[in-house]
């Protein structure tokens, strides 16, 4: 007997015939550079948690004291009942922390791309996305009401592309809003964000500017703005709490009034229950630990520039990056999954990233490089890596 969803078996078998579907293995106990998975201490190196932040003291009893002062829950969203004092605390500091007038949190990063960016253009307008923009960006566009002749691409960092697009669109639409990561996840490189601003003002757009792997990493934590010198330039500068602060959580800063409007457009804040107070009380805790620890930034950056080197010496190749997002690359998908899988073997946790998250011959392992990793760590991992990549023809 057939049933409405048996499509859903069918689709998710063949995703499993074709090696695609998601095995997570299970953490037990907390997200850190060492930790237990299935049962075994590994040295975590693909979680978003660069600063090691989510077992940071401070961070930890801010969430305790906050389930003591307000509660568990927030008790609605937030226009209707769910507007705590620390809500609104935690956008001041977020502010104050991107040298911008005003900020709105939303409860995940994903929420704010797919709740603002559709209201940011409609059917009049265009919009001008990079080629490797986040997937939540991507869906963002999608929402949108902007004609499909209007939503277009550009080369991946391509300022002669992008320019091309401008001078097109702002002729033939009303408002146009450029689009982009600030650190691209998959890469690790950088968005050359002062020419996107300088090309965006010279032409009258709107500029949108995703800087989750950003913020906790460059320019002192402070993210992309600040490492290019041009946050008052950027329009809306889109974040998370959930990379290396270490908690979770989607944030969007900019003028008040900007701010202002996404509060009463975004449907995704405007519709969800708001964030829990231990939640909120851990991303205010985050910041204020990043600025007044500044070693957990410096030792994420000396991690990062000795595993680079070294993969590299070893014959890895780590493509583009810049960042502590580092991609050891494979070519294949089978050869990305047998060094992940000999990695494992030597107790190094790092996930291979495979087609149709990336193209077919650009397999790799994604290195997230944390400033919890010692020494010690980042050798073994080395170790590891010099033995796979050899068994799996890599180098």
């Amino acid at each position: 007997m057939t049933t409405p969803t048996d499509w859903m078996k069918k689709e998710y078998n063949d995703l499993v015939k074709k090696g695609f579907d998601w095995k997570p293995p299970v953490i037990t106990g907390a997200s850190a550079a060492r930790c237990i998975i299935n049962g075994t201490e590994k040295i975590m190196l693909c979680a978003n948690n660069y600063l090691n932040l989510s077992t940071h003291p401070k961070v930890k009893q801010a969430a305790k004291n906050a389930v003591d002062t307000h509660g568990a829950g927030s008790g609605s969203v937030r226009p209707i009942a769910g507007n705590m004092d620390i809500h609104n605390q935690l956008e001041e500091t977020i502010a104050r922390f991107k040298n911008r007038e005003a900020a709105l949190y939303y409860q995940t990063g994903f929420a704010v791309n797919s709740g603002l960016i559709p209201q940011l253009a409609g059917k009049k307008d265009a919009i001008i996305s990079d080629q490797l923009n986040h997937g939540s960006i991507i869906d963002g566009i999608r929402l949108s009401r902007v004609r499909n002749e209007n939503r277009t691409i550009y080369p991946h960092n391509d300022m002669g592309g992008l320019e091309y697009q401008l001078k097109t669109m702002t002729k033939q639409c009303e408002k146009t809003l450029v689009i982009s990561d600030g650190v691209f996840s998959m890469d690790g490189d950088i968005a050359p964000l002062h020419e996107i601003t300088k090309l965006a003002r010279e032409y009258g757009a709107m500029t949108y500017i995703d800087d989750c792997h950003g913020e906790g990493v460059l320019a002192g934590g402070r993210g992309i703005g600040s490492h290019f010198g041009v946050e008052d330039e950027v329009d809306m500068e889109a974040g998370s709490f959930s990379k290396a602060f270490g908690v979770v959580g989607g944030l969007v800063a900019g003028e008040k009034h900007m701010v202002d409007y996404a509060f009463n457009k975004s449907r995704t804040m405007l519709l969800s229950g708001s964030a829990p107070p231990a939640t909120i009380a851990a991303c205010m805790a985050s910041i204020e630990v990043l600025e007044s620890e500044p070693q957990h930034v410096e030792n994420l950056w000396s991690n990062t520039n000795y595993f680079r080197k070294e993969i590299q010496s070893l014959g890895f190749d780590t493509g583009v990056s810049e960042t502590p997002i580092i991609p050891v690359m494979c070519g294949e998908s089978h050869s990305a999954k047998a060094l992940s899988a000999e990695l494992l073997n030597h107790d190094v946790f790092a996930l291979p990233i495979v087609f149709p998250m990336v193209a077919r011959d650009k397999s790799r392992i994604r290195v997230m490089i944390s400033a919890g990793l010692s020494k010690e760590d980042l050798d073994i991992a080395l170790n590891g890596f010099e033995k796979g990549g050899k068994s799996a023809g890599i180098i």
